[in-house]
Protein backbone atom coordinates (compact mmCIF):
# COMPACT_ATOMS: atom_id res chain seq x y z
CA UNK A 1 0.00 0.00 0.00
CA UNK A 2 2.89 2.59 0.48
CA UNK A 3 4.36 1.81 -3.11
CA UNK A 4 1.27 2.25 -4.36
CA UNK A 5 0.86 5.27 -3.01
CA UNK A 6 -2.41 4.44 -0.80
CA UNK A 7 -0.07 4.48 2.45
CA UNK A 8 -3.13 6.83 3.66
CA UNK A 9 -5.13 3.90 3.78
CA UNK A 10 -2.93 1.70 5.87
CA UNK A 11 -3.60 2.97 8.82
CA UNK A 12 -5.40 0.00 10.45
CA UNK A 13 -2.44 -2.50 9.04
CA UNK A 14 0.57 -0.45 10.26
CA UNK A 15 -1.65 0.02 14.18
CA UNK A 16 -2.01 -3.68 14.33
CA UNK A 17 1.35 -4.25 13.17
CA UNK A 18 2.93 -2.37 16.25
CA UNK A 19 0.47 -3.44 18.62
CA UNK A 20 0.93 -6.65 17.81
CA UNK A 21 4.83 -6.62 17.59
CA UNK A 22 4.09 -4.73 20.98
CA UNK A 23 2.46 -8.28 22.76
CA UNK A 24 5.08 -10.22 20.71
CA UNK A 25 8.11 -8.75 22.58
CA UNK A 26 6.79 -9.00 25.89
CA UNK A 27 7.58 -12.50 25.89
CA UNK A 28 11.07 -12.66 24.46
CA UNK A 29 13.15 -11.63 27.34
CA UNK A 30 15.93 -9.93 24.67
CA UNK A 31 13.52 -7.44 23.56
CA UNK A 32 10.79 -7.35 26.43
CA UNK A 33 12.40 -3.76 27.66
CA UNK A 34 11.26 -2.70 24.07
CA UNK A 35 7.83 -3.29 24.54
CA UNK A 36 6.21 -0.67 25.86
CA UNK A 37 8.32 1.45 23.55
CA UNK A 38 6.54 0.06 20.36
CA UNK A 39 2.79 0.13 22.11
CA UNK A 40 3.68 3.87 22.34
CA UNK A 41 4.69 3.91 18.31
CA UNK A 42 1.16 2.17 17.54
CA UNK A 43 -0.71 4.69 19.90
CA UNK A 44 1.25 7.55 18.00
CA UNK A 45 0.18 5.79 14.44
CA UNK A 46 -3.46 5.66 15.76
CA UNK A 47 -3.54 9.28 16.78
CA UNK A 48 -1.94 10.45 13.49
CA UNK A 49 -4.60 8.38 11.40
CA UNK A 50 -7.54 8.98 13.56
CA UNK A 51 -7.02 12.00 15.51
CA UNK A 52 -10.02 13.73 16.63
CA UNK A 53 -11.14 11.07 19.35
CA UNK A 54 -7.84 12.51 21.05
CA UNK A 55 -8.63 16.10 20.54
CA UNK A 56 -11.96 16.55 21.64
CA UNK A 57 -14.75 13.99 23.53
CA UNK A 58 -18.30 15.33 23.66
CA UNK A 59 -17.49 19.27 23.98
CA UNK A 60 -14.24 18.12 26.16
CA UNK A 61 -10.88 19.11 24.65
CA UNK A 62 -8.53 16.33 25.98
CA UNK A 63 -5.58 18.65 25.80
CA UNK A 64 -6.82 19.81 29.23
CA UNK A 65 -5.71 16.54 30.82
CA UNK A 66 -2.47 16.86 30.03
CA UNK A 67 -1.52 19.01 33.42
CA UNK A 68 -3.04 16.76 35.93
CA UNK A 69 -1.58 13.25 34.19
CA UNK A 70 1.76 14.89 34.28
CA UNK A 71 1.29 16.09 38.07
CA UNK A 72 -0.15 12.49 38.54
CA UNK A 73 3.37 11.08 37.20
CA UNK A 74 5.12 13.24 39.82
CA UNK A 75 3.46 12.33 42.29
CA UNK A 76 4.22 8.72 41.62
CA UNK A 77 7.96 9.87 41.70
CA UNK A 78 7.55 11.22 44.97
CA UNK A 79 5.77 8.63 46.36
CA UNK A 80 8.22 6.06 44.57
CA UNK A 81 11.54 8.49 46.91
CA UNK A 82 12.35 8.44 50.14
CA UNK A 83 14.36 10.81 52.12
CA UNK A 84 17.13 8.43 52.30
CA UNK A 85 17.80 8.65 48.32
CA UNK A 86 19.36 11.85 48.83
CA UNK A 87 21.95 10.26 51.14
CA UNK A 88 23.40 9.10 48.54
CA UNK A 89 24.72 13.33 48.16
CA UNK A 90 27.20 12.29 50.98
CA UNK A 91 28.49 8.86 49.73
CA UNK A 92 29.19 10.66 45.87
CA UNK A 93 29.31 14.10 45.91
CA UNK A 94 31.35 14.62 42.61
CA UNK A 95 29.45 12.17 40.76
CA UNK A 96 26.45 13.67 41.43
CA UNK A 97 27.48 17.22 40.72
CA UNK A 98 28.97 16.12 37.49
CA UNK A 99 26.08 14.51 36.34
CA UNK A 100 23.93 17.62 37.68
CA UNK A 101 25.95 20.18 36.09
CA UNK A 102 26.44 17.76 32.53
CA UNK A 103 22.73 17.28 32.19
CA UNK A 104 21.47 21.30 32.61
CA UNK A 105 24.88 22.30 30.32
CA UNK A 106 24.90 20.03 27.58
CA UNK A 107 20.93 19.43 27.31
CA UNK A 108 20.40 22.71 26.70
CA UNK A 109 23.40 23.94 24.00
CA UNK A 110 22.75 20.55 22.28
CA UNK A 111 18.62 21.47 21.64
CA UNK A 112 20.01 25.46 20.77
CA UNK A 113 22.51 24.49 18.48
CA UNK A 114 20.32 21.97 16.63
CA UNK A 115 17.21 24.19 16.26
CA UNK A 116 19.68 27.13 14.98
CA UNK A 117 20.86 24.76 12.69
CA UNK A 118 17.08 23.66 11.06
CA UNK A 119 14.93 25.74 9.54
CA UNK A 120 11.60 25.35 12.03
CA UNK A 121 9.16 27.37 13.23
CA UNK A 122 10.25 29.40 15.70
CA UNK A 123 7.19 27.47 18.23
CA UNK A 124 9.02 23.77 17.17
CA UNK A 125 12.46 25.31 17.42
CA UNK A 126 11.70 26.78 21.44
CA UNK A 127 9.83 23.12 21.77
CA UNK A 128 13.42 21.70 20.84
CA UNK A 129 15.54 23.48 23.46
CA UNK A 130 12.80 23.32 25.97
CA UNK A 131 13.47 19.76 25.40
CA UNK A 132 16.76 20.08 26.11
CA UNK A 133 16.38 21.99 29.53
CA UNK A 134 14.33 19.64 30.65
CA UNK A 135 15.17 17.36 33.77
CA UNK A 136 16.24 13.61 33.56
CA UNK A 137 13.70 11.03 32.61
CA UNK A 138 12.50 9.69 35.63
CA UNK A 139 12.84 6.09 33.61
CA UNK A 140 16.92 6.22 33.87
CA UNK A 141 17.02 4.65 37.08
CA UNK A 142 15.68 1.56 35.09
CA UNK A 143 17.90 1.65 32.24
CA UNK A 144 21.00 2.32 34.58
CA UNK A 145 19.97 -1.04 36.58
CA UNK A 146 19.69 -2.47 33.18
CA UNK A 147 23.33 -1.17 31.89
CA UNK A 148 24.96 -2.68 35.12
CA UNK A 149 25.46 1.20 35.88
CA UNK A 150 25.01 2.91 39.24
CA UNK A 151 21.04 3.03 40.33
CA UNK A 152 21.49 5.29 43.22
CA UNK A 153 23.50 7.89 41.32
CA UNK A 154 20.68 7.89 39.02
CA UNK A 155 18.19 8.04 41.14
CA UNK A 156 20.28 11.00 42.86
CA UNK A 157 20.73 13.15 39.99
CA UNK A 158 16.79 12.18 38.79
CA UNK A 159 15.58 13.96 41.80
CA UNK A 160 18.22 16.74 41.49
CA UNK A 161 17.45 17.80 38.21
CA UNK A 162 14.02 17.48 38.66
CA UNK A 163 13.60 19.45 41.59
CA UNK A 164 16.06 22.15 40.49
CA UNK A 165 13.78 22.07 36.97
CA UNK A 166 11.57 25.18 38.21
CA UNK A 167 13.77 27.26 38.94
CA UNK A 168 16.63 26.60 35.84
CA UNK A 169 14.60 26.07 33.11
CA UNK A 170 12.85 28.83 32.95
CA UNK A 171 15.80 30.89 32.68
CA UNK A 172 17.70 28.46 30.76
CA UNK A 173 14.65 28.96 28.26
CA UNK A 174 14.78 32.52 28.37
CA UNK A 175 18.74 32.30 28.05
CA UNK A 176 18.84 29.99 25.08
CA UNK A 177 14.93 30.53 23.68
CA UNK A 178 14.31 33.49 24.09
CA UNK A 179 15.27 34.55 20.74
CA UNK A 180 12.64 32.23 19.37
CA UNK A 181 9.65 33.27 21.24
CA UNK A 182 8.70 35.14 24.33
CA UNK A 183 9.42 33.55 27.77
CA UNK A 184 7.77 34.76 30.63
CA UNK A 185 10.42 33.67 33.60
CA UNK A 186 7.94 34.17 36.40
CA UNK A 187 4.47 32.29 35.08
CA UNK A 188 6.80 29.45 33.41
CA UNK A 189 8.50 28.90 37.43
CA UNK A 190 5.02 28.67 39.07
CA UNK A 191 3.37 26.62 36.80
CA UNK A 192 6.39 23.94 36.79
CA UNK A 193 6.29 25.01 40.68
CA UNK A 194 2.83 23.33 40.58
CA UNK A 195 3.76 21.21 37.97
CA UNK A 196 6.99 19.35 39.71
CA UNK A 197 7.47 20.82 43.06
CA UNK A 198 3.78 20.38 44.72
CA UNK A 199 2.69 16.78 43.10
CA UNK A 200 6.26 15.63 44.18
CA UNK A 201 6.89 17.40 47.73
CA UNK A 202 2.78 15.12 48.15
CA UNK A 203 4.03 12.22 47.06
CA UNK A 204 7.00 12.13 49.65
CA UNK A 205 4.85 13.41 52.29
CA UNK A 206 2.33 10.04 51.76
CA UNK A 207 5.43 7.99 51.48
CA UNK A 208 6.72 8.93 55.17
CA UNK A 209 3.29 8.55 56.45
CA UNK A 210 2.18 5.60 55.13
CA UNK A 211 5.37 4.23 55.33
CA UNK A 212 4.96 0.00 54.22
CA UNK A 213 0.78 0.75 54.28
CA UNK A 214 1.66 2.19 50.93
CA UNK A 215 2.78 -1.05 49.17
CA UNK A 216 -0.01 -0.84 46.85
CA UNK A 217 0.57 2.59 45.79
CA UNK A 218 3.85 1.77 44.51
CA UNK A 219 2.80 -1.09 43.12
CA UNK A 220 0.25 0.56 40.84
CA UNK A 221 1.67 3.80 40.04
CA UNK A 222 4.21 2.38 36.94
CA UNK A 223 1.16 1.22 35.32
CA UNK A 224 -0.85 4.73 36.14
CA UNK A 225 2.38 6.53 35.08
CA UNK A 226 2.40 4.05 32.02
CA UNK A 227 -0.87 4.81 30.80
CA UNK A 228 -0.64 8.66 31.56
CA UNK A 229 2.56 8.82 29.29
CA UNK A 230 0.29 7.00 26.55
CA UNK A 231 -2.18 9.18 26.71
CA UNK A 232 -0.28 12.71 26.53
CA UNK A 233 1.85 11.21 23.79
CA UNK A 234 -1.77 10.50 21.71
CA UNK A 235 -3.21 13.73 22.33
CA UNK A 236 -0.15 15.64 21.63
CA UNK A 237 0.51 13.82 17.84
CA UNK A 238 -3.47 14.12 17.32
CA UNK A 239 -2.64 18.08 18.12
CA UNK A 240 0.30 18.26 16.31
CA UNK A 241 -0.79 16.21 13.34
CA UNK A 242 -0.34 18.88 10.61
CA UNK A 243 2.92 19.81 11.78
CA UNK A 244 4.02 16.34 11.92
CA UNK A 245 3.31 14.85 8.65
CA UNK A 246 5.03 18.44 6.94
CA UNK A 247 8.02 18.59 9.29
CA UNK A 248 7.90 14.88 10.54
CA UNK A 249 11.40 13.52 9.75
CA UNK A 250 13.63 16.17 9.98
CA UNK A 251 12.53 16.70 13.55
CA UNK A 252 12.70 13.03 14.24
CA UNK A 253 16.49 13.17 12.43
CA UNK A 254 17.07 16.21 15.28
CA UNK A 255 15.44 14.60 18.75
CA UNK A 256 17.62 11.35 17.69
CA UNK A 257 20.30 13.31 17.22
CA UNK A 258 19.51 15.29 20.96
CA UNK A 259 19.13 11.90 22.61
CA UNK A 260 22.63 10.73 21.53
CA UNK A 261 24.85 13.70 21.21
CA UNK A 262 23.57 13.28 24.89
CA UNK A 263 24.40 10.14 25.57
CA UNK A 264 28.14 10.63 23.98
CA UNK A 265 28.94 14.00 25.86
CA UNK A 266 28.01 12.83 28.61
CA UNK A 267 29.62 9.70 28.84
CA UNK A 268 32.92 11.59 28.07
CA UNK A 269 32.16 14.03 30.42
CA UNK A 270 32.74 11.71 32.92
CA UNK A 271 35.51 10.28 31.42
CA UNK A 272 37.06 13.58 31.64
CA UNK A 273 36.24 14.07 35.77
CA UNK A 274 38.09 10.68 35.89
CA UNK A 275 34.65 8.97 37.03
CA UNK A 276 34.61 4.62 36.88
CA UNK A 277 33.14 2.97 34.18
CA UNK A 278 29.60 2.59 36.19
CA UNK A 279 29.23 6.56 37.02
CA UNK A 280 30.27 6.92 33.67
CA UNK A 281 27.38 5.03 32.17
CA UNK A 282 24.83 6.33 34.58
CA UNK A 283 25.63 9.83 33.29
CA UNK A 284 25.29 8.87 30.05
CA UNK A 285 21.86 7.67 30.67
CA UNK A 286 20.93 10.63 33.06
CA UNK A 287 22.26 13.43 30.42
CA UNK A 288 20.63 11.76 27.16
CA UNK A 289 17.47 10.78 28.43
CA UNK A 290 15.00 13.81 29.15
CA UNK A 291 11.79 13.90 30.87
CA UNK A 292 9.27 14.42 27.54
CA UNK A 293 6.30 14.05 29.64
CA UNK A 294 7.32 17.35 31.80
CA UNK A 295 7.84 19.37 28.78
CA UNK A 296 4.33 18.38 27.76
CA UNK A 297 2.91 19.75 30.33
CA UNK A 298 5.17 22.83 30.27
CA UNK A 299 3.88 23.28 27.02
CA UNK A 300 0.62 22.81 27.89
CA UNK A 301 0.67 25.39 30.18
CA UNK A 302 1.99 27.96 27.72
CA UNK A 303 -0.66 27.12 25.65
CA UNK A 304 1.45 25.73 23.19
CA UNK A 305 0.95 22.06 22.86
CA UNK A 306 0.52 21.44 19.18
CA UNK A 307 3.96 23.40 18.47
CA UNK A 308 6.13 23.82 21.44
CA UNK A 309 5.08 20.06 22.75
CA UNK A 310 6.00 18.00 19.61
CA UNK A 311 9.64 17.76 20.33
CA UNK A 312 8.57 15.92 23.32
CA UNK A 313 5.72 13.93 22.22
CA UNK A 314 8.06 12.27 19.36
CA UNK A 315 11.26 12.22 21.83
CA UNK A 316 9.44 9.31 24.15
CA UNK A 317 9.17 6.47 21.64
CA UNK A 318 13.04 7.49 20.32
CA UNK A 319 14.52 7.59 23.56
CA UNK A 320 12.77 4.19 25.28
CA UNK A 321 14.42 2.67 21.89
CA UNK A 322 18.07 4.36 21.96
CA UNK A 323 17.86 3.72 25.81
CA UNK A 324 16.91 -0.14 25.55
CA UNK A 325 19.73 -0.63 22.84
CA UNK A 326 22.02 1.15 24.54
CA UNK A 327 21.58 -0.59 28.06
CA UNK A 328 21.11 -4.02 26.25
CA UNK A 329 25.10 -3.61 24.59
CA UNK A 330 26.11 -2.48 28.03
CA UNK A 331 24.56 -4.98 30.37
CA UNK A 332 26.82 -7.71 28.37
CA UNK A 333 30.01 -5.55 28.41
CA UNK A 334 31.91 -6.34 32.14
CA UNK A 335 32.15 -3.04 34.04
CA UNK A 336 36.24 -3.62 34.91
CA UNK A 337 36.30 -1.48 38.52
CA UNK A 338 39.40 -1.63 40.71
CA UNK A 339 38.11 -2.25 44.16
CA UNK A 340 38.34 0.95 45.13
CA UNK A 341 35.27 1.88 42.52
CA UNK A 342 33.21 -1.31 43.09
CA UNK A 343 33.77 -2.99 46.72
CA UNK A 344 31.43 -5.45 45.46
CA UNK A 345 34.32 -6.69 42.37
Amino acid sequence: MIFNDSIASAGPFFITFLVALSIGFRGIPLLKGLAFTVFILGISATALYYPAPFIEINGFELAGLITPLIQLIMFGTGSSMGFKDFVELSKSPKSVIVGVIAHFLIMPSLGFLLAKANDFSPEISAGIILLGCSPTSVTASLFSYLAKANVALAITVTSLTTLLAPLLIPLLMKLFAGGFIEIDVLNMMWGMIKIVVLPIAAGLLINKLLSTRAQWLHAWMPFVSMFGVTLIVAIIMAAGRDSILNIGLMLLLVVLALNLLGYLLGYWAAKLCRLSERDARTIALVTGMQNAGLVSGIAKVMGKIATVGLASAICGPIMGLTASVLSSYWSGSPVKEDRKDNPEA
